[in-house]
């Protein structure tokens, strides 16, 4: 598609918060925080012009890599947010989102976001094929730490093993980073996500995970961390550190 008339390279969404996006206690679930994020990033691609169906006329496709969210509120059942977002950088295969959560004006949550470019046949990196000239680039940060490398054991407590069903695969054939978050949280106590504990989430994307891969979810907690490691065939996949 060409790039809409709509198209500034600043730009933001609003999103009404639904009972479907909310835990029992009507907060925002993390992991629908997760997903408005990408959800305006997504729409401000497509009026840019690199969409998913832009990107497919090359076979290619976005892959989240590693995203940092900083948190120090939810939002509620009924309320109105505005994320608004900007690219950072963005080089050859490589680029950098910044996204931020208000309500009513009052920045409550921060995100930076690292994208890979990958061809969605030989699921290898490559670089952009379609016009980007056009989105001024701006050195704002959303997050007070920007994303990182996380080193982790391989060795932790294994909490569970999934089969991975239809219903976790996504739009590029595998494995969303929000539902591999959706599977973590699902083994901490009920009261760290029903209080609104987690102040941060750092994720790590290593390798895909397809339909019926069997896969185990190693955790370890130390202090105010948690973290976490998806393993297939004893290689890490996945990794999250969660901040208390």
């Amino acid at each position: 598609m060409p790039v809409s008339p709509n198209f500034t390279s600043l730009f933001e969404e609003t999103h009404k918060i639904t009972f479907l996006n909310c835990t029992p206690t009507a907060y925002l679930k993390y992991t629908d925080l997760c997903n408005f994020f990408q959800l305006t990033a997504g729409t401000h691609a497509e009026l840019g012009g690199i969409s998913y169906a832009d990107m497919q006329e090359h076979h290619q496709a976005w892959v989240l890599s590693r995203m940092r969210v900083e948190i120090s509120k939810l939002p509620k059942w009924q309320d109105e947010v505005m994320v608004k977002t900007w690219i950072k950088s963005l080089e050859n295969s490589r680029s950098i989102r910044c996204l931020e959560m208000y309500v009513n004006d009052e920045k409550i949550a921060g995100c930076e976001t690292f994208w890979v470019v990958i061809n969605t046949k030989t699921r290898r990196p490559e670089n952009l094929a379609s016009p980007h000239e056009h989105f001024e680039k701006f050195a704002i940060d959303a997050t007070n730490k920007g994303t990182t490398k996380i080193n982790l054991p391989l060795h932790t407590e294994i909490v569970a093993e999934k089969v991975v069903k239809l219903s976790d695969i996504d739009i590029i054939n595998h494995v969303n980073n929000v539902k591999y978050l959706e599977w973590c949280l699902d083994t901490l106590e009920p009261e760290i996500i029903l209080n609104q504990k987690i102040k941060s989430i750092d994720i790590n994307f290593l390798k895909e995970v397809n339909l019926l891969d069997i896969v185990q979810l190693h955790s370890r907690k130390k202090d105010t961390t948690i973290d976490f490691s998806i393993t297939k065939n004893e290689k890490i996949c996945y990794v999250l550190e969660i901040q208390l």
